[in-house]
């Protein structure tokens, strides 16, 4: 048995009135997971019931969707169904395909809003809305099919571990970074970072971050917080702890960047700017 002579609470997560699977706490914190799989329509099982355990803290993951109709039932669907004990919210960042539509079709965990507002913004409201409803963390986690919920876990645990205030997935923090056009952003932006913080941050451009609540709040309450390396430099520069976790990742599959090559250009000019310059004149207010 799962828990032998364990007091435990016992809940299930249902999706259209089907249970995906059981969530047990026992006593000692361990979180015990009876998992059923079902496809798609949720009438069809897939794969076995299994056990497995996790350390708890109540996670929101926050997915800022822009044009990604292609792929958002694809990543919600495989967290619904494959991680049903992290709660969600898809921001809809103003879409102009059926990406609000598709959500909406599904009955997804949604804020739509009404126009584009950028990634920024998109974030920052996931960030209040985890704030409103009290969540202990929250997980930025692209809606291109890039990011892997498997390593959602880890960091988790990671957090837990070490009592890091953020702890972003590095795809290069046990595996050595290539040298090819498309690093030599990265590689810069981790030079400015390390001399202007001391840290080396391995993959400082990874937009698969998890804060703790309290670096969440500064996100939802400030203007200035972008999700971006220079405001991370920032957060390291006054004080905050952070952690990496080895995580691999995927190929965009479908749908629209947030950035072109224009705005890539751009985007590398304001990052490094605000690394080397402006966060020396930036005062935190927690």
């Amino acid at each position: 048995m799962l828990l032998q002579n364990s007091p435990a609470i016992l809940r299930h997560i249902q999706r259209n009135n089907i249970i995906i699977c059981s969530i047990i706490t026992n006593i000692n914190g361990l979180v015990y997971i009876v998992h059923n799989r079902y496809n798609r329509k949720g009438n069809e099982t897939l794969g076995c019931t299994y056990g497995r355990k996790a350390l708890i803290m109540n996670v929101l993951i926050i997915i800022p969707a822009y044009n990604e109709a292609g792929i958002i039932e694809w990543v919600v669907d495989n967290l619904i169904i494959n991680y049903p004990h992290f709660d969600y919210i898809v921001v809809n960042d103003g879409s102009k395909d059926d990406t609000s539509e598709i959500c909406r079709r599904n009955g997804y965990n949604l804020l739509d809003l009404p126009v584009n507002i950028g990634l920024s913004g998109a974030v920052q409201a996931g960030m209040k809305y985890a704030e409103k409803l009290e969540y202990d963390a929250v997980l930025q986690f692209d809606g291109d099919g890039q990011h892997d919920p498997a390593y959602i876990q880890p960091m988790v645990n990671q957090m837990v571990k070490t009592g890091a205030d953020i702890v972003i997935g590095s795809r290069f923090k046990t595996v050595k970074k290539s040298f090819n056009p498309r690093m030599l952003g990265s590689r810069v932006i981790h030079c400015l970072v390390r001399l202007t913080t001391g840290y080396n941050m391995t993959d400082p451009t990874s937009g698969m971050r998890l804060y703790s609540m309290p670096i969440a709040r500064e996100f939802a309450n400030n203007i200035n917080y972008g999700p971006e390396p220079d405001t991370i430099a920032y957060l390291l520069r006054n004080g905050v702890s952070l952690s990496e976790v080895q995580v691999g990742m995927n190929e965009r599959k479908t749908g629209e960047s947030y950035l072109n090559w224009a705005g890539a250009l751009r985007y590398m000019m304001r990052i490094c700017s605000s690394i080397v310059f402006i966060q020396w004149f930036r005062k935190r207010s927690i």
